[in-house]
């Protein structure tokens, strides 16, 4: 409490000890109703949500939910496990996101949402980690640090950033159980995983083979082809053409980019139907064999070449040539030989293909058809796992194939084999993982049969509902039209151990579907499943006198897991039967487009093989975000900014807004904008929250003002168009939301939400401001805000699942105006029903054809600029459908007083008003089209006259100089001929015709409504709202015009700024300031002086505000707003030094270094503070809205002779004195009677 002692009449003196008093006062000093929750004029975003979290951490929000809803349907969910091994990007916040407005969506459609996280724990993500830091380079150094340390190091990182996901996720709302998470690394989620594996087995779709595949030499590990598919990189490369000669007299030409093949090559491949020719180069007599169109394509001086021959590449087939390299010369007898194939092109290279059928798909497949290799012979395969060259490659020996393509070139050099060396760019798969390039190479797998499941794989397909519909018809069914055997086997450690046994002669083999069984059979108790922990079982033979069968050594792929993650989250079969059995398939998954050929892949392989029917009933997939610049986002380039310091900025709400209402929901690319979710905020969220601060303002006013208890009357009689247009049109939107929603089309449901923010802003709460006010009296104004209470409750309840924080602080407020009991949160309440009985088409249309009438004729006033403000003459709308000209009629009022015109003309008749018709070409369309035929066309639009262009709209084209024109590549543009009044504008449908000539009496009244202008923006700046009650003074010069205007418009300006207009010699020095401005307004200088209209209390002597910025509060004090008094116990203004002492008494800053600030200059005297806000911060503060009134509530107490300001909290929140000791301190400082202070204390 602050104590001030002055001389009366005169402003006393302050005894600054008694700031640290205690004072209870049990009376409030508000200038509102209890019940009406006054909402800031300004809002911060992040903080607010901030707030939020903390609100639904007090309540437990998510799992209060839950229980709430545990007795309804269930909605099932699955979610596709990340690696923990990395940080979250834009492309996890929008797929969660995405996740995250379905799953509330659907809870808030009366469903019980099991929401479970999931952490992809085994692979490569984690293997190649740890190969860095321990730094691995190959299978032999795994081996001599042994397998179970490796795999404790793996499992140490695995969770290496989860808190850090679970910091994001939850700080961008989204609401998923962490606690009741699964990880792939448990041994009930592995042994799930066995089972499936053993399933499949038993239906005979498991098999060993060799399979050429995508292959990471730095992973020493096999790729899927969808995995393979995942990141292809421009890179460029060398292409060499290398000599084949044979016993014909001539050499066939072969064209590679990867002439580390070489050493391995066995055959050479032609195309039977294409053309080849033999040619022999003039100056050497040298002959070649190379296909006809590739020809001077590969020879650049054609003439220097004969052509000796033409004929088909078939009769090439079985020539035999002179290997380029001989190290497997023995080993193939049959091999060294032109085969042919359809698969060889005349679009690149030669025509000719060399075949190392261990390093080729296709290559195999063609060697493997004429017999030149089997199925079950030794591999040729001179590379090993970290893709070095073995024996016999004893040129290259140790090499790795990458590097040893300078040396193999230089050696074909050397022996005349090189043709031709270049080089060339071209689209590369690379290792998703480390980042280098892959090879093809043969490897032992172990396959799933999928090449014979297609059609039941397309027909599971079918049975799902995918968002876009063209990911799942064309992306995904395509590949699964091409579906291949998928290798699930990785040569690997850190993983689910294939469970297959076999014998050293692989007669046997026992395939293991549970713990249990493996106990069985081994006699040893198991309580983990990676290989440290089981490869060192056996299990004994079954013929007598064999050797026990050891596990074979590869693990499972990682998407072999996640594919298995409906099955293993719940340990099915062994646990949760019934309950899985109960929501399989699942209700909806999400993921990015990248998964179609990963996740969405394995998981219906796996569904369709297990249980012949589709894992998900509903899909959405999701574009990619990419850096503004449409490259990949790179932390190394720095191209993004930071998700979290966006966050912090704008909020999790705009971030989650301005992913979900953009093309990536629809499976398009977005190039993030940071600008993007400024826009979000600036024109959805800031328009949204204006128009509920409106409402409560408005509310308060009418309990103030009207003494009305207000409560929402969901049941009120509307009569008035617009508050039964915004009806109809949110129980529209509600009707739009719930279809759209059941289809999952988030892109067509978030743009229509965010357009209605917009309706609601600039169309209903615009035009019924007044209304809203109390203008048209209180019955009235209670149905106009209970229209837009209802309106708002609606939406925050529709928006909830995609804006949840914004929506929650809504709520917050508005039940509290809601009659009987409600919910603790907007999450807890179900989405409305649309009301169809509010639904009224008709007023839906005619608003929205006033709306077209109205955006027409602001174009035409900006065309001319004329400000709104200034009004015109008249307006005429001219439609030959004489309906559209009734609904405009009907809307009359709204479009005169938006339009700011005297009269509105309505009219079938443009010819008139001399209106007619010509045309124009878009010149971006047609121009881009047309080409050559640009010019005619365009002089041939020019000639056509009034009627044909009526023709033009009818027909919906035209033909001119052979071509057909539609109407949407053409402006059809209205001209208003022989008059300068009147100014056409159209839209193609309706024409407006704007008088942009006003009179005197208009620009008069434009000139008043500048006036107001000036008055409304100087009452925002000092942050005042409509229920504080002022007087406005004004000054200018007795000569200037603002002066005839004020007198002659003087009703109108005082009524609309709701304040008297007084001249400035009349103000008071008595009266309280509360701002003041001088400014220019045409031409003359006009000062306007804002005070309160009552005498309003103010402390006795000079005071000032003090707010921390940047500073905590400490020993107890918990608030960062306090307020001071400024003069000492002998009148004179306190010390810098004591102003300082004071802020560290009151906020325990004690030791702490910081400035005082005021006005954005550091504080150097006292005597100029009065009335203002001091900041207390250790860095230049950023601004900050100052008050006209202590932020610290007091009284002042009076003997006759002197006065006292006591701060009856200081801080802000924190009460000063008891009420004895108030009394007894004050009597004794006064010398008055106890009942006189208590009086004057407690009034």
């Amino acid at each position: 409490m602050t104590l001030v002692e002055c001389s009366f009449p005169l402003y006393g003196s302050c005894t600054p000890l008694v700031n640290r008093l205690k004072f209870h006062h049990n009376s409030k000093i508000v200038r509102m109703a209890n019940k009406v929750e006054r909402v800031p004029e300004s809002i911060n975003f992040p903080a607010e949500e901030d707030k939020i979290l903390e609100f639904w951490k007090k309540i437990d929000a998510f799992q209060t939910c839950l229980k709430q809803s545990k007795s309804r349907p269930k909605y099932s969910f699955y979610d596709g496990p990340p690696f923990a091994t990395g940080l979250p990007h834009y492309g996890h916040i929008l797929a969660g996101t995405i996740k995250d407005v379905v799953t509330r969506y659907a809870h808030q459609q009366g469903y019980h949402v099991e929401r479970r996280f999931g952490w992809d724990c085994h692979g490569l993500p984690v293997e190649f980690e740890i190969d860095k830091t321990l730094g691995i380079k190959g299978p032999e150094d795994v081996h001599k640090l042994g397998i179970d340390k490796y795999n404790a190091e793996c499992r140490k990182i695995v969770m290496k950033y989860a808190a850090d996901w679970e910091n994001i996720i939850t700080r961008m709302g989204r609401w998923i159980d962490f606690k009741n998470d699964y990880k792939t690394l448990y041994p009930w989620f592995m042994e799930s995983i066995w089972w499936v594996f053993k399933e499949l087995y038993n239906k005979g779709l498991v098999y060993q083979g060799v399979k050429v595949m995508p292959y990471s030499t730095a992973c020493s590990t096999p790729l899927s082809n969808f995995e393979s598919g995942q990141n292809y990189k421009e890179v460029v490369d060398p292409a060499v053409v290398v000599s084949f000669p044979t016993d014909k007299g001539y050499s066939l030409l072969a064209w590679t980019t990867t002439p580390w093949t070489l050493p391995s090559n066995l055959a050479l491949c032609v195309n039977p139907k294409l053309i080849y020719i033999k040619i022999q180069e003039n100056k050497t007599g040298t002959c070649y064999v190379i296909q006809e169109s590739r020809f001077p394509v590969i020879f650049k001086n054609t003439t220097d070449f004969m052509i000796l021959e033409k004929f088909p590449g078939e009769k090439l087939k079985g020539i035999k040539y002179t290997p380029v390299f001989d190290y497997f010369v023995g080993q193939c007898p049959t091999a060294y030989q032109v085969l042919t194939d359809g698969y060889v092109t005349d679009d690149s290279g030669t025509g000719v293909v060399h075949q190392a059928p261990y390093f080729g798909e296709d290559d195999f497949r063609v060697c493997l058809a004429a017999g030149l290799i089997t199925k079950d012979q030794e591999i040729i395969c001179p590379v090993d796992s970290s893709g070095r060259f073995t024996e016999p490659v004893k040129d290259f020996l140790g090499q790795h194939v990458k590097d040893a393509d300078k040396n193999i070139i230089a050696n074909l050099k050397a022996r005349n084999r090189l043709v031709q060396l270049g080089q060339v760019k071209h689209s590369y798969p690379f290792c998703w993982r480390s980042e280098t390039p892959l090879i093809y190479k043969a490897v032992p797998s172990w396959f799933v049969r999928v090449e014979q499941m297609s059609l039941d794989l397309l027909k599971s397909s079918e049975a799902t509902n995918w968002v876009p519909e063209y990911v799942k018809e064309k992306r995904f069914g395509n590949w699964l039209k091409e579906a291949r055997d998928w290798a699930i086997s990785r040569n690997r450690y850190w993983g689910t151990p294939i469970p297959l046994w076999i014998s050293t002669d692989k007669q046997e083999v026992v395939c293991i579907g549970s713990i249990a069984e493996l106990q069985a059979l081994t006699g040893k108790e198991i309580t983990d499943l990676h290989r440290e922990s089981i490869d060192h079982l056996e299990i004994p033979s079954m013929r007598p006198g064999q050797p026990p069968l050891r596990r074979v050594s590869e693990v499972f792929d990682c998407w072999f897991e996640s594919g298995s993650m409906p099955y293993a989250q719940c340990h099915y079969p062994f646990e949760n039967k019934k309950e899985f059995e109960e929501i399989f398939p699942a209700n909806f998954i999400a993921e990015g487009i990248d998964q179609t050929r990963g996740w969405f892949y394995t998981l219906i392989v796996l569904s369709t093989a297990l249980f012949k029917k589709p894992p998900f009933k509903n899909l959405i997939a999701n574009g990619l975000v990419l850096a503004s610049d449409g490259q990949k986002m790179s932390k190394r380039k720095k191209n993004y900014p930071d998700p979290l310091e966006v966050v912090i900025k704008y909020g999790a709400d705009a971030l989650r807004l301005y992913l979900i209402n953009s093309p990536v929901v629809k499976a398009e690319n977005l190039r993030f904008k940071e600008e993007g979710v400024r826009d979000i905020v600036k024109d959805v969220f800031l328009p949204w929250y204006n128009a509920f601060r409106f409402l409560m303002q408005n509310v308060e006013r009418l309990v103030q003002e009207d003494h009305v208890d207000y409560r929402f009357n969901e049941k009120a009689i509307r009569e008035n168009v617009m508050d039964k247009w915004i009806t109809s049109f949110t129980q529209s939107l509600i009707q739009f939301v719930k279809k759209e929603m059941a289809a999952y089309r988030l892109y067509t449901v978030v743009p229509r939400l965010t357009k209605f923010i917009d309706h609601l802003t600039n169309w209903y709460v615009r035009m019924n401001r007044k209304r809203l006010k109390g203008d048209n009296g209180v019955q009235d104004c209670q149905v106009a805000l209970d229209t837009l209470f209802g309106v708002l409750f609606d939406m925050v309840r529709v928006m909830a699942p995609f804006t949840p924080f914004l929506t929650e602080f809504m709520y917050k407020t508005l039940r509290k105006l809601l009659p009987g009991d409600s919910l603790d949160s907007v999450h807890f309440n179900m989405i409305p029903d649309p009301r169809i009985e509010l639904v009224d088409t008709n007023i839906e249309r005619a608003v929205q054809r006033m709306q077209s009438v109205i955006e027409l004729g602001r174009v035409l006033r900006d065309r001319k600029t004329i400000p709104i403000k200034y009004p015109l003459p008249e307006m005429i709308v001219i439609h030959r459908d004489t309906t559209y000209l009734d609904d405009v009629k009907s809307l009359e009022k709204y479009v005169l007083e938006e339009m700011n015109v005297k009269k509105l003309e309505l009219t079938s008749d443009k010819e008139k008003h001399g209106i007619t018709l010509r045309a124009e070409p878009d010149h971006k369309i047609l121009g881009a089209r047309l080409k050559g035929d640009f010019k005619a066309v365009t002089q041939a639009l020019k000639s056509l006259d009034n009627n044909q262009c009526e023709k033009i709209i009818t027909n919906g084209f035209v033909e001119l100089v052979g071509q057909k024109i539609d109407v949407s590549e053409i402006r059809l543009i209205f001209q208003a001929t022989g008059s300068d009044q009147y100014e056409a504008h159209s839209d193609n449908d309706v024409l407006i015709l704007l008088n942009v000539t006003p009179d005197q009496d208009m620009l008069d009244e434009g000139f008043s409504r500048e006036i107001i202008n000036r008055v409304q923006k100087l009452r925002k700046k000092a942050h005042l709202v409509p229920t504080d009650e002022v007087d406005v003074y004004f000054s200018v010069a007795k000569t200037s015009d603002i002066l005839r205007i004020i007198n002659l418009h003087r009703e109108f300006i005082e009524s609309t700024v709701r304040a008297p207009l007084i001249p400035i010699e009349q103000l008071s020095p008595t009266k309280p300031l509360i701002v003041e401005e001088a400014q220019e307004l045409k031409g003359s200088q006009l000062k306007l002086v804002i005070t309160w209209r009552k005498d309003v209390e103010l402390p006795s002597n000079q005071w000032a505000n003090i707010v921390l910025q940047g500073l905590t509060p400490r020993f107890g004090v918990t608030s960062n707003q306090a307020s001071i008094i400024l003069k000492d116990n002998e009148n004179k203004f306190i010390s810098l030094n004591k102003l300082y002492d004071e802020v560290n008494v009151l906020f325990g800053l004690y030791g702490l270094k910081y400035t005082l600030w005021c006005d954005g200059s550091e504080v150097k005297d006292t005597n100029n503070l009065n009335t203002k806000t001091i900041i207390a911060s250790a860095a230049a503060p950023t601004p900050h809205d100052s008050k006209t009134v202590p932020a610290c509530k007091f009284v002042n107490v009076a003997n006759g002779t002197k006065s006292f300001t006591l701060f009856l909290e200081n801080p802000l929140g924190k009460e000063t004195l008891d009420r004895a000791n108030a009394v007894k301190f004050v009597t004794q400082y006064l010398e008055i009677n106890p009942v006189d202070v208590e009086k004057q204390i407690f009034k």
